[in-house]
C-alpha cells in the first residue's frame, strides 16, 4: 500500500467503530494499521513491526500466516465453504466433533457450535436453564459466578461477568445473579498458601450453594486464571472442591476456557489441572488459531439426553447462520494437528522455564508486584501513579516494537506457542526499559 493509501485509512478511521474503545481517544492515538502478519510479528504499512505479545486478544496461538494452517483453509476452500448446520453436516466438523471429546476421555461427546467466547456463554447458560426445565425443576434459573469474573459481553454472559463497568452501562437490560469470593492467589497472607486461598474462597462457595441451591442452574467460572480481572491466577484446589460441591449440590459446573483452553495453562484444557470434566465446557479464542470466528460448547451425556425427545419444545432452541462453518472447522483442525504434530505442550514447557530465567530482572523490579504465571500466561502489577497508566504503557511498547494491552495497573503477556529465546529477549529487554523509564 502507498502512502496515499495509508493516508486514506488514518482519515477513514471513524468508519470503523472498534471494540471496547473510547473513540475519541483515537484524535491522538490513532489505531496502527496493520499491513501483513508474519510469526510472531505484526508490520504496519511504514515497515515497522511489533511482536504481537498478546497473540491479538489471545487467539493466535501460532503466530499469523501459520503455513500449515493456511494450507488447510485453501484446501477447504476448494472443496465447500460452507453449508448450514440444521438439517446438514460436513466432514470438517465431524471430525473436529469427534477429536474435541477426545480431549475430555469422551465424557463430553456432544458438540454445539457457536460463533465467538460470548456465544459460547449464552449457549451454556441457556442450555443449563433448559435442562433443569426438561427435568422438572423450573425454578434454577439463576447463576453464580466468582468476583471479577468476565465470560463476555452479551446480555447473558454480562449477566455472570462481575465488571462494574458493564454493569454501570447495561445493568438495566441484565438478570441479576450471585457472586462468590474468588480464590485470588494474591489474597494470600504470610505464610498461607494458594491452596488454603482457594480452600477459603471454597468454603464460601459452599455457604453460598447451601443457601441457594434450589433457583441455582450453574456456576461459571474461568479454570485457573480469570482473564480480564488482571489475570488472577489461583490454585487447581478450587476448581476439584467446586465440581464436587455442584455435583453435591446438583448444580451445573461450566468451565468457561475460552481463553485459556488449547495449552494456555499448560495442559491442553486447564480443568485437566483438577482432574475435573465439567458439565459443560465453553471454547473459542485459540480454537481456529486466531483465523476465523468459531466456538463450541461441549456437554455431557446427561445434559444431551435432557433434550433428545419427539418435542420440538424440549430441543435446545438456539442457532448461528455460521454454526460450525467448514472453513473454521478446517482450520480447528489443522490447529489440533499441530498439537499433536509438534509435541507442542512439552515445548511449551521449555519456553516456560527459559522465559521465567529471563524474566528474573522484571519479577525483582522495586516498581512490580504478584509476579506470576501460569502457563503460557506471564503477569505482574505495577506501582505507578500515572492515571493513564495501561494507556502510556501501551504507547511505550509501541516505541520498543512490542504489543502490549495492560488491564489496569496490570502487566501481561499471553504470547504465540512459536516464541524463541531471540523473541523472549525482546519482550523482556523493552518490558525492563518502559519499566526503568
Amino acid at each position: 500500500m502507498n502512502r496515499n493509501n495509508l493516508s486514506y485509512i488514518t482519515r477513514s478511521n471513524k468508519a470503523v467503530w472498534h471494540p471496547c474503545t473510547q473513540m475519541k481517544s483515537h484524535e491522538t492515538v490513532p489505531p496502527i494499521p496493520i499491513a501483513r502478519g508474519e510469526g510472531v510479528w505484526l508490520y504496519d504499512f511504514e515497515g515497522r513491526r511489533y511482536l504481537d505479545a498478546i497473540s491479538s486478544w489471545w487467539v493466535n496461538l501460532f503466530g499469523h500466516c501459520h503455513p500449515e494452517i493456511n494450507a488447510a483453509v485453501v484446501r477447504q476452500l476448494n472443496k465447500l465453504e460452507h453449508a448450514m448446520l440444521s438439517g446438514l453436516t460436513h466432514e470438517p466438523v465431524i471430525l473436529l466433533s469427534e477429536r474435541l471429546s477426545e480431549k475430555t476421555g469422551g465424557k463430553l461427546g456432544h458438540c454445539f457450535y457457536g460463533s465467538d467466547g460470548s456465544s459460547a456463554t449464552e449457549i451454556a447458560l441457556k442450555m443449563s436453564v433448559h435442562y433443569w426445565q426438561n427435568r422438572g425443576k423450573p425454578g434454577k434459573t439463576h447463576f453464580l459466578s466468582l468476583e471479577e469474573s468476565y465470560h463476555g459481553e452479551t446480555i447473558g454472559a454480562l449477566s455472570v461477568t462481575d465488571v462494574n463497568l458493564f454493569r454501570e452501562a447495561y445493568g438495566s437490560m441484565m438478570k441479576t445473579n450471585l457472586t462468590v469470593p474468588a480464590p485470588d492467589a494474591r489474597r494470600a497472607k504470610q505464610d498461607e498458601t494458594d491452596v488454603e486461598v482457594a480452600e477459603t474462597a471454597a468454603k464460601a462457595l459452599e455457604a453460598t450453594l447451601e443457601e441457594h441451591h434450589d433457583i441455582l442452574a450453574a456456576l461459571i467460572v474461568e479454570p485457573l486464571v480469570q482473564g480480564a480481572a488482571g489475570m488472577v491466577m489461583y490454585s487447581p484446589h478450587y476448581l476439584a472442591r467446586a465440581k464436587a460441591l455442584c455435583t453435591s449440590y446438583d448444580v451445573h459446573f461450566i468451565a468457561d476456557e475460552i481463553a485459556v483452553g488449547f495449552g494456555r495453562t499448560g495442559t491442553f484444557l486447564a480443568c485437566e489441572q483438577a482432574r475435573v470434566i465439567p458439565d459443560l465446557l465453553c471454547l473459542s479464542k485459540g480454537i481456529t488459531g486466531g483465523y476465523l470466528p468459531l466456538s463450541v460448547v461441549l456437554s455431557s451425556d446427561e445434559i444431551y439426553a435432557a433434550f433428545y425427545d419427539n418435542r420440538i419444545g424440549r430441543g435446545f432452541l438456539h442457532s448461528h447462520s455460521y454454526t460450525g462453518n467448514a472453513l473454521a472447522c478446517a482450520a480447528a483442525n489443522a490447529v489440533l494437528d499441530l498439537f499433536e504434530q509438534d509435541n507442542v505442550l512439552e515445548k511449551n514447557k521449555a519456553r516456560t522455564v527459559r522465559m521465567n530465567e529471563l524474566c528474573r530482572p522484571v519479577r525483582n523490579h522495586p516498581g512490580v508486584r504478584h509476579f506470576r504465571n501460569t502457563g503460557m500466561i506471564w503477569a505482574f502489577e505495577v506501582q505507578s501513579d500515572r492515571p493513564d497508566f495501561s494507556n502510556w504503557f501501551h504507547l511505550e511498547a509501541r516505541q520498543r516494537e512490542l504489543l502490549l494491552r495492560p488491564i489496569g495497573h496490570s502487566v501481561y503477556f499471553m504470547p504465540p506457542y512459536i516464541l524463541e529465546e531471540q523473541h523472549m529477549n525482546h519482550l523482556v529487554n523493552g518490558i525492563m526499559e518502559i519499566l526503568s523509564s
